[in-house]
C-alpha cells in the first residue's frame, strides 16, 4: 500500500493500513512540524492508502456517452450510491475518497479533522436511508455517473444551514450543496441535468427556493467546482444574494 502527504511530494509505502500510518507519523516527526492530532493523521494516512485500493474506476473521458437519466437515491438506490462512491466518483483522486459527501451536513470537529473513510461512508447511507440527507444520482448506460446534494437547507450544519440569515427559512430552502461526477463523464452535461431535476423536483418537495453555493475562487481542475460553478447557476436564473469570504449565496425561485 501507498499513501501521499498533503503538504509535500513524499510517498510512504508499507504492507497494510497501519503500518502505513506508523510510516507516515514517522515522516511527520521528521519533516513537518504540525499541531493537528495524532489520530488524524493517521487516519488521513489509512484513508488515502485506503483509496488508492478501492477506487478502482476509470479516468479515461469518454468523448460520447449515451443518454443521462436521473433518480433520486432513495432506499432502493442507496447502494448504487456506496458503489458510487467507493470505487468510480473520485478516480484519480485518492485524497478526496474518504468524504462520502457527509462535510455539509456533519463536518469533522477541530479535535478530530479527518474521520476514517468508513465512518463517513456508514453516517451518510444512514442519513440518506432515514431522510436526513437527499441527493440524486445520474445513470448512463445503467451505471451511476454523477451525484448532487440536495438536501434541505434545514438539514445542513451550520455553515450552510445559515448561509442567509435573513432570508428565506431553511425549511423552505434546497440547498445544493456537492457536485461529484466520475471523470469518464464530465463536461457531457452532467452536472447541469443533475442541477434541472434538483429544480423540478422542488415543488413536490415542498420547497419555495432552490440555493447553490458555488466557490469564489475555485481551485483549479474539475474537482475545485464540487459546489458548481456560478455560470451554471446564473444561466438557470439563480441571483447573488450574499457573498460570503470564500463562496457566493445563489438563489431561484421555484416554479
Amino acid at each position: 500500500m501507498r499513501s501521499g502527504c498533503f503538504a509535500c511530494d513524499v510517498v510512504v509505502e508499507a504492507d497494510d493500513a497501519e503500518a502505513i500510518a506508523d510510516a507516515y507519523m514517522a515522516h511527520v516527526a521528521e519533516a513537518h512540524e504540525w499541531e493537528y492530532p495524532e489520530e488524524a493523521l493517521r487516519n488521513y494516512a489509512r484513508n488515502y492508502a485506503e483509496a488508492r485500493e478501492r477506487i478502482t474506476g476509470s479516468t479515461e473521458w469518454l468523448p460520447e456517452i449515451g443518454e443521462i437519466e436521473i433518480h433520486p437515491v432513495t432506499e432502493d438506490r442507496v447502494d448504487d450510491w456506496l458503489h458510487f462512491f467507493d470505487f468510480d466518483g473520485f478516480a484519480g483522486n485518492p485524497d478526496w475518497g474518504s468524504c462520502y459527501c457527509l462535510e455539509p451536513h456533519d463536518p469533522p470537529p477541530e479535535e478530530m479533522p479527518e474521520r476514517l473513510w468508513s465512518y463517513n461512508r456508514n453516517t451518510m447511507a444512514g442519513r440518506l436511508r432515514d431522510g436526513r440527507a437527499l441527493g440524486y444520482l445520474a445513470y448512463v448506460d445503467g451505471r451511476p455517473a454523477g451525484w448532487v446534494n440536495a438536501s434541505s437547507r434545514a438539514d445542513y450544519a451550520e455553515r450552510l444551514r445559515s448561509a442567509d440569515p435573513g432570508g428565506p427559512a431553511p425549511e423552505s430552502v434546497v440547498g445544493v450543496s456537492c457536485f461529484v461526477i466520475a471523470p469518464p463523464y464530465r463536461r457531457h452535461g452532467v452536472a447541469g441535468a443533475l442541477l434541472d431535476r434538483v429544480i423540478a423536483d422542488a415543488e413536490g418537495r415542498g420547497a419555495s427556493w432552490v440555493e447553490g453555493y458555488p466557490k469564489k475562487d475555485p481551485e483549479e481542475g474539475d474537482a475545485g467546482s464540487f459546489r458548481g460553478p456560478r455560470p451554471m447557476y446564473e444561466v438557470r436564473g439563480f441571483e447573488l444574494v450574499r457573498e460570503r469570504e470564500h463562496d457566493t449565496v445563489m438563489r431561484r425561485e421555484v416554479g
